[in-house]
């Protein structure tokens, strides 16, 4: 089997959120084959406890709900194209004391000695 056969379009590629969203459209049989593929070639135990949990959720009554596959990933929904920040409207860095206090950075304070 390949990943060509999924009922998800770039399974291997879809990040953990995205898989969770995705998974519930997907009746008993679909879900099967995407057990099949993912034991025979990544068999990542994360994405198998997800997949083994939502079949029991089948199994016992609950129903695939609508959706469609090709949407946007879950992670990337909201999120702009451009960040607003640029290297002049960046924050200043800030450089905490090495030492002492901040009253007097760079003193240790042993015995009285400066």
């Amino acid at each position: 089997m390949s990943a060509e056969d999924l009922p998800l379009p770039d399974y291997d590629h879809l990040p953990i959120g995205s898989l969770q969203h995705r998974i519930r459209s997907l009746n008993a049989g679909e879900l099967q084959r995407v057990i099949d593929y993912e034991a025979e070639h990544n068999d990542r135990t994360h994405v198998m406890e997800i997949l083994r949990h939502r079949m029991d959720e089948l199994n016992n009554g609950a129903t695939p709900s609508p959706g469609r596959q090709n949407d946007d990933a879950v992670e990337t929904q909201g999120t702009p194209g451009d960040s607003p920040i640029t290297p002049n409207r960046a924050s200043e860095p800030i450089h905490p004391p090495r030492h002492g206090t901040v009253a007097s950075p760079g003193q240790h304070n042993k015995r009285g000695r400066p």
